[in-house]
């Protein structure tokens, strides 16, 4: 992990950092592939340690056949299994979908819960999947901080933290409420593909002067 040491970033230049994200990259969404607040859901449950696009390829066939709690129930974990045999873990995974479904139905009447606590509950879901839920389902301004965000917020020294929840709250106070509801998907998508893991793109980089990463790459790959 490559904390920054340097000075903190100011307001101003948060706010900068995020007008430039913006304007390369005005309506950012998620590349996670979904119908409803229920598939995101699942979508998201199985994207853990996986890749969107595996996920997407999964579910394509997936949700044809099961895009609500009731339907994903009635397929239960042998049936399930088959279709996301090709996303990693996919046999806990399996279990736990077919186990929130079933609570989406006992406790919420079938319908995805627009409560922290309550997705939190929910079997197989942690912290960043109900910040992923809340942001893209029900439009509410949370941060989910995965690896991309992690190593982008640290790399930058935009909101250094020693764990995703140092970050997050990192990014909470330093992210103008203006740019918070989509500041998830700007920073993802920017980790995603340009300030990726090993060979940083920062020669082409719209951040690049505000970034606090002292080995920056001169050339590009």
């Amino acid at each position: 992990m490559e904390l920054a040491m340097a000075r903190k970033f100011t307001k101003a230049e948060a706010a900068e950092f995020f007008a430039r994200l913006k304007k390369q990259m005005p309506e950012p969404r998620t590349e996670l592939e979904y119908k409803n607040p229920f598939t995101l859901l699942v979508a998201v449950v199985l994207s853990a340690q996986a890749t969107d696009k595996g996920v997407n390829k999964a579910t394509k066939a997936l949700f044809a056949v099961a895009d609500t709690p009731q339907k994903m129930a009635a397929l239960g974990v042998e049936k399930l299994t088959p279709y996301i045999k090709t996303i990693g873990l996919y046999r806990n995974k399996a279990k736990n979908v077919i186990a929130l479904s079933k609570a989406l139905i006992e406790e919420h009447d079938g319908k995805v819960p627009k409560d922290r606590d309550a997705l939190e509950a929910l079997p197989g879901v942690g912290r960043k999947t109900a910040n992923v839920v809340l942001n893209v389902a029900f439009g509410e301004p949370t941060i989910a901080v995965d690896t991309h965000i992690f190593r982008v917020s640290n790399r930058t020294g935009l909101a250094p933290g020693k764990n995703p929840r140092e970050v997050e709250d990192a990014l909470e106070k330093i992210v103008p409420d203006q740019y918070k509801l989509h500041a998830h998907h700007w920073l993802i998508l920017h980790g995603r593909y340009t300030c990726v893991a090993r060979k940083p793109l920062c020669p082409v980089c719209v951040v690049r002067d505000l970034c606090r990463y002292k080995d920056k790459t001169r050339e590009l790959v």
